[in-house]
C-alpha cells in the first residue's frame, strides 16, 4: 500500500502502478442489498432459480454499478493519505463494464495514478482503475476515476 503524508505528495507518484487491493467476494446478500438500495431488481441479479435455468454459468450476476460502487472500499487497500481533512469522489471520465461478475466471484482493484492536479486547498487525482475478476483474463470494470483530497 502506498502511504503519503499529505495530498500534494501524491504528485510524486504520477504514472505509477499503485498496486492491488485485497480480494472481495461478491455474494448474493450484497447483490440483493444493492438491488434494494437502487430499485434495480432485474431477474439476472436477484432471481437465483431463474438464473440457474437461463443464465450462462447458471448464476446471478452483480449489477455493473455495484461493481463500480465497490471502488472506495477497494482503494482503501491501495493508497492512504495520512494528513487530509477530507477526500471526496469527484466522478469518472469513463466507465466500462467489460465482464459480468457472477455471484460468488472475487474481485480486486488495481490502480494507476494518471494525474495529480492542484485545486484550491488540495489536489484532484485521476486514476486508471481496473476491477479484476479472479480467474478471468478480462477485467470486470475499467474506469478513469477522480478523487479530490484536501489539506
Amino acid at each position: 500500500m502506498l502511504e503519503v503524508e499529505r495530498p500534494a505528495d501524491m504528485k510524486n507518484h504520477v504514472g505509477e502502478d499503485m498496486g492491488v487491493s485485497q480480494w472481495v467476494t461478491v455474494d448474493q446478500a450484497m447483490i440483493n442489498a444493492f438491488a434494494d438500495a437502487t430499485g434495480d431488481h432485474q431477474w439476472i441479479h436477484v432471481d437465483t432459480e431463474r438464473a440457474k435455468r437461463e443464465m450462462p454459468g447458471g448464476k446471478t450476476i452483480a449489477h455493473g454499478f455495484l461493481t463500480l460502487s465497490l471502488l472506495p472500499r477497494l482503494w482503501d487497500d491501495v493508497y492512504r493519505i495520512r494528513n487530509t481533512s477530507r477526500a471526496i469522489n469527484y466522478g469518472a471520465n469513463k466507465v466500462r463494464f467489460t465482464a459480468p461478475v457472477p455471484v460468488g466471484a472475487r474481485v480486486r482493484l488495481r490502480q494507476m495514478l494518471k494525474q495529480a492536479d492542484d485545486v484550491k486547498g488540495g489536489i484532484r487525482l485521476t486514476f486508471e482503475s481496473t476491477v479484476e475478476l479472479e480467474g478471468s483474463d478480462r477485467p470486470a470494470l475499467v474506469a478513469e476515476t477522480l478523487v479530490m483530497a484536501f489539506d
